[in-house]
């Protein structure tokens, strides 16, 4: 059984919807950490409707904000219990994002995930998981997780941005290699950007080429 996530939702700007973008928040944030993305990308994708769910299960280790799944090293869980956690968040996310599309009535193409930290480990876990390709995966400070199945498990191989900054004091710098080796070793056609001098957020330059990615393939 699946989880309903809940959403929240900015509209597109032309009235029209052709595409849908979906921010995928960190460990102990929530959607809202997100959506406000959507502003300054809204004005340079006025047919896209953005959403950013909250993610199905409270934080365990802060006692506020939400998670995908256990973090063993931050809450103290084991690792079975944050590997079934994944496959249930996963599971919950696929049937959410059919939701979505089908309710704005488009094909898997005219979706993009845009993830960060936590939310990079999804869109990285699920995307390459679903049967149809979507149109991109742009992955903020994140990790990719179990690389060694990636090429075994993939079904679909959608373009990938990775963006890290290169003072990342949460999730190392050096993931974002190992995730780039691991996608192009899988047939992935993938790009990379590093935020110089950036801990673990948002850069205005990381965002600006996040833009220009999401614009190539939803525009």
């Amino acid at each position: 059984m699946t989880r309903t996530l809940t959403t929240g939702r900015i509209p597109a700007a032309s009235g029209k919807a052709k595409s849908l973008g979906v921010f995928l928040h960190g460990y102990g944030a929530d959607g809202a950490d997100l959506l406000g993305l959507a502003e300054p990308l809204a004005q340079h994708l006025p047919d896209t409707v953005f959403l950013a769910p909250d993610a199905p299960e409270p934080c365990r280790a802060n006692g506020f904000g939400r998670q995908w799944f256990p973090i063993p090293w931050l809450d103290g869980s084991s690792e079975a219990l944050a590997e079934a956690g994944l496959l249930q968040a996963a599971a919950d996310l696929d049937a959410f994002l059919d939701a979505q599309l089908a309710k704005e009535g488009l094909a898997p193409e005219a979706l993009a995930l845009v993830g960060f930290s936590q939310g990079t480990m999804m869109a990285l876990h699920v995307a390459p998981r679903r049967a149809d390709p979507i149109a991109g995966i742009v992955a903020f400070s994140g990790r990719l997780l179990a690389p060694e199945r990636l090429a075994t498990e993939a079904r679909s191989k959608p373009p990938v941005l990775l963006i890290h900054g290169d003072a990342d004091e949460v999730v190392p710098f050096a993931d974002m290699g190992l995730a780039g080796n691991a996608l192009t070793a899988a047939g992935f056609t993938t790009y990379g950007h590093v935020m110089k001098g950036t801990g673990h957020g948002i850069s205005p330059d990381g965002l600006s080429v996040a833009l220009a990615f999401l614009k190539e393939r939803l525009g």
